[in-house]
């Protein structure tokens, strides 16, 4: 629908098609894109479980006539009379009970109960940054809203978070308003959830986790900011399941992963921020979107040449099926596969004198696959038939990915599922005792990762003095 907004806005008639299971979300999406309505036509059902035979009748029988009519019977536009209340309009009173069934009955929850967001509360959370509460940070789609300090505010108190979490939260929305991140693909079929990713001396500042039980929900700012971050794209971006958010399956948020700085200054590893560009020492949040992923069980080994072989076979299961076939095969080169590495591992691997840089190194040499087997993730399972309708070796003689994908002509040759070394994400955390990692698989082309700097105000060590005595 993207296209046809593009086309409409040039004076040209468009409709786009669509699986049945997406008319809702096309109905939406048309708000999103600026529009009151855009046509679209129903595809009966999905035309990748559908013969030649069905998809054609289903075609003739229903589509062709819903793009007929699209192109030639002009829409009838609704109105929509209902105001929103203004940032600091009280929307209602009640009990706890009360505001919490108010706020699910409009869609404003979760499902868990949240904490009201009282203008006083509100504004606790802005005595955290030195910014206008009005402060516009980027029009967020699906439903082109504001994103405001204020609304930021809003929804870290909803969530359960501390004031003191506020530039956090600031960050991650100006990291989700970034065009590279892609927020508007957040609700595609598979379901991604963002990992958050802190670096900087907020971690130790503000009791985050970095250590056993990483990623498990039950410290306060790792578990509240995520919570945060997935009322945010409900309540302001706009994705709300059964309309905007197509996820299969889905999941809950992500708590927060911190990175253990303590171990990486041990080993002499650079940080993840550092790697996103930033200067060691600096607070930093990184958001990346990935569908799915793996525990690396067992990664057992006294040096780096016994434990890499394992991590590289578990980031390439990680991703392989749709990463391949619809990610990859759309846009060759666009995936960030990320690996989390524990303490342990890390630490055995430097031990090796292996640098961060000889671990990427090492995952672009072997993470591979045969180029006959890429070739099946890529066009064999993506359109049906029984042989590749175009092979690494025509792509690369068209100029459209670089020639480490035909180095030979040979079927069985070992090709990259990335472009560089530095496409794959390596981070430290998790228990420091263990000899387990996990293997995150990317959403690639449809989401970068992005990166933001965390501004603390000018009195920071002050107000957090303040709430250490107010505790």
């Amino acid at each position: 629908m993207r296209a046809s907004a593009v086309a409409e806005r040039e004076g040209i008639p468009s409709v786009s098609l669509v699986c049945s299971g997406f008319a809702g979300q096309a109905s939406t999406t048309s708000t999103g894109l600026g529009f009151t309505t855009l046509a679209f036509a129903v595809l009966p059902g999905h035309v990748n479980m559908q013969s030649a035979e069905e998809l054609a009748t289903n075609v003739v029988e229903v589509t062709a006539g819903e793009v007929i009519r699209g192109l030639t019977v002009e829409a009838e536009t609704e109105t929509d009379d209902e105001s929103e209340p203004g940032p600091r309009d009280v929307v209602f009173s009640g009990s706890f009970e009360d505001v919490n069934e108010f706020f699910y009955d409009n869609e404003w929850s979760d499902g868990l109960p949240i904490v009201p967001p009282t203008i006083e509360k509100v504004e606790a959370f802005l005595r955290f940054t030195e910014r206008d509460e009005s402060e516009l940070l980027g029009v967020l789609l699906c439903d082109r809203r504001e994103a405001t300090i204020w609304n930021v505010a809003v929804n870290g108190v909803m969530a359960g978070c501390r004031p003191e979490y506020m530039p956090i939260l600031i960050a991650l929305v100006e990291a989700l308003a970034d065009p590279a991140y892609g927020l508007e693909h957040t609700g595609n079929t598979p379901g991604p959830e963002t990992l958050i990713v802190l670096n900087g001396p907020i971690i130790k500042e503000l009791g985050f986790n970095y250590k056993q039980g990483a990623m498990r929900d039950g410290f306060r700012p790792n578990t509240s900011i995520g919570r945060f971050l997935r009322l945010y794209l409900r309540n302001v971006s706009g994705f709300l399941l059964h309309r905007t958010d197509k996820g299969t399956f889905g999941g809950t948020w992500r708590v927060v992963m911190a990175e253990n700085e303590d171990a990486l200054e041990r080993m002499g590893w650079e940080p993840l921020s550092v790697d996103m560009g930033f200067e060691a020492g600096e607070n930093v949040v990184t958001i990346s979107r990935f569908s799915g992923g793996d525990t690396i069980g067992n990664a057992a080994g006294n040096a780096a040449e016994r434990i890499m072989p394992y991590v590289a076979d578990s980031v390439l299961r990680a991703n392989l099926g749709w990463h391949l076939t619809f990610v990859a095969g759309m846009v060759v080169g666009t995936l960030r596969p990320m690996v989390v590495l524990s303490p342990l591992i890390a630490s055995t691997i430097a031990k090796s004198g292996w640098s961060k840089r000889d671990v990427r190194e090492y995952l672009f040499e072997h993470v591979r696959l045969p180029a006959h087997e890429f070739e099946k993730h890529l066009w064999q399972f993506l359109t049906g038939s029984e042989s590749p309708t175009q092979t690494l070796e025509e792509r690369v003689r068209l100029g459209e990915i670089p020639e480490i994908f035909c180095e030979s002509s040979d079927p069985n040759r070992l090709v990259p599922i990335v472009l560089s070394p530095d496409d794959f994400m390596v981070a430290v955390s998790g228990d420091p005792g263990r000899d387990n990692g996990y293997a995150f698989s990317d959403n690639g082309f449809i989401g970068a990762p992005v990166a933001k700097r965390v501004e603390l105000p000018a009195n920071w060590n002050e107000l957090i003095r303040e709430t250490r005595r107010g505790k």
